[in-house]
């Protein structure tokens, strides 16, 4: 029975934000490592027509904000993710030690250095934002211009004049996928890593859940339904647009989550192609833990350094959001309780509501009307991400969904 349609009413322009973005898209508060080249233009685009001007265009003005130092300074102030990657670098010493890196995107350098410090013969570091010229500097003063030799340019047009061991990158974006950074480290690998050589990181893994979140509802929708006395009721039908249209950048917490997260898609650097990331669909059916209103679906991804990913969410995030929602242990001892699951040594970067937040946050696909959810009620449905053909940095979503016989669509752009 078709109950509702959460179909987006008309295109959003570029310079839309969404809730939690403190910054313009075009302006990503997500990477100090982020290599500055056009987008790739996919087979299927080309087919299209879709010429590479067009992209090269659309990339200028976008390219040109990470030379600004303050997108460098936000990223490598998120602890998590900084000290996951020096982690990961220090762990793999030995064989790191006496080997050759790329540093794909490398912004400020800082990967480079702990590459170098590692024990590196020779660190590559590649960007093609003028932050190269800051890294330099930054090389310099910390006198390691022997060992680290900073290019300007794009991953595919700069040379490197020999095989290399490892490649280092942080290409995660937003929902994992958002901007195709990946296909640049790709592009990096085809051209220069040798075979068995490194992937830092090797694997990731995009989840997806329902879950609830009335304080936000409230906030954003019930608001309007009584404001200082005034009925202005007429006014949910944009405020439901204006504020769920878009996807949304926020910090939930396990409490939130629903259901046990289903297994979107599972990237293995060192084989995964372009051609794979341009469509991606998953069906999902899972079973609410609790009785609770549907407000709608997070994403958000691990990274793991060097082994592979954990068989299943299940496996990953499923003791400790349980615990959570029953009560079992305080929210201190989450983190506690997820590494229990993890394989010896192995370091996971995650972005999961129960683990200490990160500037990715989650992304949260709200519905316009929430549905009351019982517990043990099924959820099922399915998630296709999908690369503009406009611009393949952003993510074209098609949720579709059933809950308590009613039968939902929601169709978004993150851009």
């Amino acid at each position: 029975m078709l109950a509702f349609s959460d179909i987006a009413m008309g295109h959003r322009n570029i310079g839309a934000r969404a809730r939690g973005i403190r910054k313009p898209r075009g302006i990503r508060l997500r990477n100090d490592s982020w290599v500055m080249q056009p987008a790739m233009v996919s087979p299927s685009a080309a087919k299209e027509g879709i010429g590479s001007s067009n992209i090269a265009e659309q990339d200028a003005a976008y390219f040109h904000s990470y030379s600004h130092v303050g997108i460098h300074e936000e990223m490598i102030k998120d602890r998590v993710r900084t000290e996951a990657y020096r982690d990961a670098i220090f762990q793999h010493s030995d064989l790191i030690r006496n080997k050759v890196v790329v540093d794909v995107g490398c912004g400020t350098g800082i990967l480079s250095i702990f590459c170098a410090y590692a024990g590196a013969r020779k660190v590559y570091a590649v960007d093609a934002s003028d932050i190269a010229v800051q890294a330099r500097e930054v090389v310099k003063s910390n006198g390691l211009s022997d060992t680290i030799t900073v290019l300007l340019g794009r991953v595919e047009e700069v040379q490197i004049d020999e095989e290399v061991d490892i490649i280092v990158s942080e290409w995660m974006g937003y929902m994992l996928l958002y901007e195709s950074m990946l296909g640049s480290v790709i592009c990096a690998r085809d051209r220069w890593l040798k075979p068995g050589g490194i992937m830092l990181p090797s694997h990731a893994t995009l989840y997806v859940a329902p879950i609830t979140n009335s304080e936000r509802y409230c906030d954003s929708i019930d608001f309007w339904r009584n404001v200082y006395g005034i009925d202005m009721s007429a006014m949910l039908p944009l405020a439901k647009q204006c504020a769920f249209e878009e996807p949304c950048i926020e910090t939930i917490s396990a409490e939130n989550v629903l259901s046990w997260p289903v297994v979107v898609k599972q990237i293995n650097c060192t084989t995964v192609t372009v051609e794979e990331l341009e469509s991606i669909t998953t069906n999902f059916c899972v079973t609410s833990m609790i009785t609770a209103p549907l407000h709608g679906f997070a994403l958000w991804f691990d990274v793991t350094f060097g082994s592979s990913p954990l068989a299943t969410s299940e496996t990953q995030s499923e003791s400790s959001i349980e615990s959570s929602l029953s009560g079992d242990f305080s929210r201190s001892e989450l983190p506690q309780r997820r590494k229990r699951c993890k394989q010896v040594n192995q370091i996971i970067l995650s972005t999961a509501p129960e683990e200490a937040p990160t500037h990715w946050q989650q992304t949260v696909l709200y519905t316009y009307d929430p549905i009351e959810v019982r517990q043990d009620q099924q959820i099922s449905g399915s998630i296709n991400l999908s690369q503009s053909r406009e611009n393949p940095r952003f993510l074209n979503i098609h949720l579709e969904y059933i809950c308590g016989g009613r039968y939902c669509v929601k169709e978004s752009v993150m851009q």
